[in-house]
């Protein structure tokens, strides 16, 4: 079991790279089509909102599509919020994981992400809950939580900061 976890990590460590070096064909091909992503709000000060579907989220996209508009937006210039682009280092660590009944395995991580945009460096953090799929000798991720923890969010949040 710990090469599992070991495979998970260098996979996840692996994804984050692709997303700070913007390699976004890589980051992409690592969901799976039907793919959830997911970043909830927060409803109270320890409580954040878990059905994207009748409740308020931060970014919900049903599917892979959803990021790949996004990537889309920003390879063609047509997002305002993310021109120029910031510069991200995504730290991953404390990765804990656990098959599934269905198969899956759901990792649970802790994250920071540092991001350099208009002259200054700030920070979100948070963690994250995936749901993998083994897929030859490597990993699709099926579904992606991310809670973010900063009480104030002072530039624009996207799937990149997290």
């Amino acid at each position: 079991m710990s090469n599992v976890i070991q495979s998970i990590e260098q996979f996840l460590y692996r994804t984050s790279e692709y997303c700070d070096r913007q390699q976004w064909d890589e980051y992409l091909a690592a969901f799976d089509e039907s793919a959830e992503f997911h970043m909830p709000q927060w409803d109270s000060e320890h409580v954040y909102t878990t059905d994207p579907k009748r409740e308020m989220s931060l970014i919900y996209y049903p599917n892979r599509a959803g990021l790949e508009d996004r990537v889309f937006r920003i390879r063609t210039g047509k997002s305002a919020a993310c021109t120029p682009m910031p510069r991200t280092v995504h730290l991953i660590n404390n990765v804990q994981a656990e098959q599934q009944e269905d198969g899956q395995w759901k990792a649970r991580v802790n994250w920071v992400t540092h991001f350099y945009r208009f002259g200054e460096a700030e920070c979100f953090f948070g963690w994250a809950e995936y749901r993998l799929r083994e897929e030859g000798n490597d990993w699709k991720i099926t579904s992606k939580r991310s809670i973010v923890l900063n009480d104030k969010i002072r530039h624009v949040l996207d799937f990149y900061h997290v």
